[in-house]
This record gives C-alpha cells, sequence and structure tokens, in this order.
C-alpha cells in the first residue's frame, strides 16, 4: 500500500477542500511564489476566493507527495535556530510537522534519547535513503581530530559525512551552519567551517542568520517538498527569494538614510525621531537578508525597527567583520558609541578608574552637544 499523502493526511484529519486550497496558497506565499492573497487574509466572503495559479501547483504537489522525511543534526550551536522555528507563523511547527514533513531525528525536539534516539536515525536514513532531507544546524569542528564536538562518540565530520551520504539535499540553517559563525571568529580554535565547506557532492542551501528567519526555512523546505529540487541560489548559496536585496532596500528608515538625517547615539534626537541608524554602525546597507520585510513573531518587528543596528548576521565572518558597533562610513564625523564603546574596552584593560571613564565619556558627549549647536 503505497504512502498516504500531504492531501490525504488533511482531508481525513477533516480539513475541507477549501481550506486546502486556503493552506496551498499560504505556502506559495512562504515560498516566495506570490504575496499571501489579501482576500484571504481579509476574512472577506469565500466566494470571492479564488485560487492562484501558484496555488494549484502547490495544491497538485502535496496532493501526489507523501510527508517529506527531514532528519535534523546540531553540532556547535545554541539551538537558537530550532527555537526560533518553534515561533514560526506561517506555517506553525504543529503544522509543518504533522502536515507537510516528518522529523525522524531532531536532538532538542525529539522524546527519545540515548541509544534510542540514535537507532531512530539509523533506521531512518536507511529506510529514506536518498529521499530524506538533511538540515544542518551548527558549526562543524575539524582541528584535532574534531574531538570538541562529539555525539554518541562519533565526531561532528563523521556523523555530518554519514547523514549527507543518503540526503537528498542539504540545508544549513544559520549562520554558524552555513558560514561558521560565532565558533569561526577569530582565532577559531576549534577549526569550526560551515557545512558547505565539507560537503561537495550533494546539493547545499545556505538559509543564514543568528537564528536564522523561520520564515525562511521552512519556506525553503516547502519549495524542496514541491518542486523536489532547491531554489535559485546565489553566490553564497542563499535562496534568491530572501536573499536577493539588502535589508537597506527595503528599511523603513531608508527615507532618513536618502535625507541624510542619522541618529549619532542611541538616546539623541535622531534616535527618538527614528532616524538611520547607519552611522551607529548598521550593517543594512551589506547584509542581504528578508528582515525588513517578513520581519520577527508574526511580522510584528526587526531589529531596525527596534531601534538596533543590522549586524550583518546573514554575510559570512560577520562575527569578525568590525564588531557591533563600527560604523560602515569612515571616518566617522561625529563621536559615537563607536568612541565610546572603544573608550570604555581600553580603560577596562588598563584598570583606569570608573570615574575617570565617565569624565571621559561625558567630555566626548559634551564634544558632540557643541558641533551639533555649532552646525
Amino acid at each position: 500500500m503505497s504512502e498516504e499523502t500531504i492531501y490525504q493526511r488533511l482531508i481525513n484529519a477533516g480539513m475541507s477542500r477549501r481550506e486546502f486550497m486556503k493552506l496551498s496558497g499560504l505556502v506559495a506565499g512562504m515560498m516566495g511564489l506570490q504575496s499571501v492573497s489579501p482576500v484571504m487574509a481579509s476574512g472577506l466572503p469565500d466566494r470571492l476566493e479564488r485560487p492562484s495559479p501558484q496555488a494549484r501547483t502547490v495544491a497538485k504537489a502535496l496532493a501526489s507527495k507523501p510527508r517529506l522525511p527531514v532528519i535534523w543534526l546540531e553540532f556547535q550551536d545554541c539551538a537558537g535556530c530550532s527555537e526560533a522555528l518553534t515561533r514560526s507563523q506561517a506555517p506553525t511547527l504543529v503544522d509543518l510537522v504533522l502536515n507537510s514533513i516528518s522529523v525522524e531525528y531532531h536532538e532538542t525536539l525529539s522524546a527519545a534519547a540515548g541509544f534510542q534516539a540514535e537507532e531512530a536515525k539509523q533506521a531512518a536514513m536507511k529506510k529514506y535513503a536518498g529521499n530524506y532531507v538533511l538540515v544542518v544546524e551548527g558549526a562543524i569542528p575539524t582541528n584535532d581530530g574534531g574531538i570538541y564536538c562529539a555525539i554518541g562518540g562519533k565526531s561532528a565530520v563523521s556523523l555530518l559525512q554519514e547523514a549527507a551520504a543518503g540526503a537528498a539535499a542539504v540545508i544549513s540553517t544559520g549562520n554558524c551552519a552555513a558560514y561558521g559563525g560565532l565558533p569561526r571568529a577569530n582565532p577559531n580554535p576549534t577549526g569550526a567551517l560551515g557545512v558547505a565547506d565539507l560537503i561537495k557532492d550533494k546539493p547545499v542551501v545556505n538559509i543564514p542568520g543568528c537564528p536564522a528567519i523561520p520564515e525562511v526555512f521552512t519556506g525553503t523546505l516547502a519549495h524542496f517538498l514541491v518542486f523536489g529540487a532547491l531554489p535559485e541560489l546565489d553566490s553564497l548559496g542563499r535562496p534568491k527569494t530572501f536573499y536577493g536585496q539588502t535589508i537597506h532596500d527595503r528599511c523603513l528608515r531608508r527615507a532618513f538614510y536618502e535625507a541624510g538625517k542619522f541618529a549619532y547615539s542611541f538616546d539623541d534626537e535622531g534616535a527618538k525621531k527614528g532616524w538611520c541608524l547607519y552611522k551607529l554602525g548598521c550593517k543594512g546597507p551589506t547584509t542581504y537578508n528578508s528582515c525588513a520585510t517578513l520581519k520577527w513573531s508574526g511580522g510584528l518587528s526587526f531589529p531596525i525597527q527596534s531601534g538596533h543596528p543590522c549586524l550583518g548576521c546573514s554575510e559570512p565572518n560577520f562575527w569578525d567583520g568590525g564588531g557591533f558597533y563600527q560604523g560602515q562610513s569612515a571616518p566617522i564625523d561625529r563621536p559615537t558609541v563607536t568612541t565610546l564603546g572603544a573608550a570604555a574596552a581600553v580603560g577596562a584593560v588598563i584598570g583606569v578608574g570608573a570615574g575617570a571613564l565617565n569624565g571621559s565619556q561625558k567630555r566626548h558627549a559634551h564634544a558632540a552637544d557643541e558641533e551639533r549647536k555649532s552646525e
């Protein structure tokens, strides 16, 4: 007997065909094939809804395909990408797991542990050989035989190679898995690498971010589920649908950038008025991601909207890319948090007293105020 398709599973669970077509439209939107229908989102009467061609394509695929088996490995990571996925809004993790994919192994989310979990993984790799998607979270240490990350007595390198051998495709979720992330930061004592540095004989897609945006991950996974292939990638292995534009391109503060209105500290008048954070080190102009459009927590906000500069976490080597508050423009034409932060760091190292440091900061702030008044 053939395995139950996703459509059959949904219908047997009580979903109507109309609801199934709505879900197909949402999946198409999540994949970047179309925008989610305003009619769908507005709650207008059903008679006004018309499935788009993209929604029909998704529906046809879901009607003929069984759930997609997924094996999820974690290495040098903080589990932040797994945590972010559990808060995914389109679709929710419950919908994704129960209806579209089958997570066969995940150390953080699995009920089983120890030898039982490892046996389940081995069984899944054998049963679904050539058909499962391998998801990797975390960097892979390679120095000293890979001893800095071992699970069940096996190094991360050997576990990755073993699981990748039978995978149809590999998804590197988060900057650590994509490019090495924090573990790879200078001086990189463990020899941490990204997945694509080690796996050369399988299609690999990078979903960088710290953590990765949940909807970007689920959209990419949905693309493979529907089309049986990874989406079109850029030169860094990222899906163009989600990483085709810089955050600066869609930033809500872009108009202030064009008008030359910038915040120069986190509590100055520009910051209070929501002006551009470029002078505070925002890396939005050089960072490709969907933060400004998809946002976080169901489209609630993203760092720049919340008043913090972009850190560039979807780019390679972002931890070594100038520090959190290193401005992009050189030289910075006014004292900023960059200079004050540097003074604070030096003061801490050489043991300068808190009073002296506070005085130095006050002088910088006073100088900045005087310069503003003179303009």
